[in-house]
C-alpha cells in the first residue's frame, strides 16, 4: 500500500516538474499574455488591454524602430513597462519638446534602445530615464487580444514620431 502511494506521488511530482519545465520554456522563449495598465501608450493600448508579447524577436535581436515592447523598468525591476521603440543603437534622437526653441539631441549608445510612450504628455520613458539596455526588453508586442473589437495587430505610432533613418530611405 505504502509503495503504491509513494509511486503515484513520485509519478505526479515527475509530471509536474516536466510540465513546469515546458511552461517555463514556453513563457521564456515563445511569448506571454500581458495585461497593460496606465495611460502612456494611449490611444494604441489603453488601460486593461490584453496583448500577446512574443520573445523570439528579442532573442534573435530583431527589435526594430516602431515596435512596441515590454521591458523591465529601469527604475523598478519588479515592474514591466510597455513602450514604443523610437531609436536603436547609434540613432540620433531629438530629446526636446516640439515647442522648444532650441533643439537638443542625444545618441543611443551601443546595446541600448530609446523607448517612448505614444501618449507623450503622460508617459515616463527614455525622455526621463535615458536609453534602456537591450537586455531589459522582455518581448515585442505583436497582437492585441482584448477587448474583442480591437483584436489584431497593432497600428503605427499615432504621433508619427518614427522617422526613417537616412540609410533606410536610400534603399527605397
Amino acid at each position: 500500500m505504502f509503495r503504491r502511494v509513494l509511486g503515484k506521488t513520485l509519478g505526479f511530482v515527475g509530471y509536474t516538474v516536466q510540465y513546469g519545465c515546458i511552461a517555463h520554456c514556453a513563457f521564456e522563449y515563445i511569448g506571454e499574455v500581458v495585461v497593460c495598465s496606465g495611460p502612456s501608450m494611449e490611444p494604441t493600448i489603453v488601460n486593461h488591454d490584453i496583448v500577446f508579447s512574443e520573445r523570439m524577436s528579442r532573442h534573435l535581436c530583431k527589435i526594430e524602430k516602431g515596435d512596441i515592447v515590454i521591458a523591465k523598468s529601469p527604475f523598478d525591476p519588479n515592474m514591466n513597462i510597455c513602450k514604443r521603440v523610437i531609436g536603436l543603437e547609434g540613432d540620433k534622437i531629438c530629446t526636446s519638446a516640439p515647442s522648444d526653441l532650441f533643439k537638443s539631441h542625444t545618441y543611443v549608445p551601443k546595446g541600448h534602445v530609446w523607448l517612448e510612450g505614444d501618449n507623450l504628455r503622460n508617459s515616463t520613458d527614455s525622455r526621463s530615464y535615458g536609453p534602456v539596455p537591450y537586455a531589459l526588453i522582455r518581448g515585442r508586442v505583436c497582437l492585441k487580444l482584448w477587448p474583442p473589437h480591437s483584436f489584431g495587430t497593432l497600428s503605427e505610432s499615432p504621433s508619427r514620431q518614427i522617422i526613417k533613418a537616412q540609410s533606410d530611405s536610400d534603399s527605397d
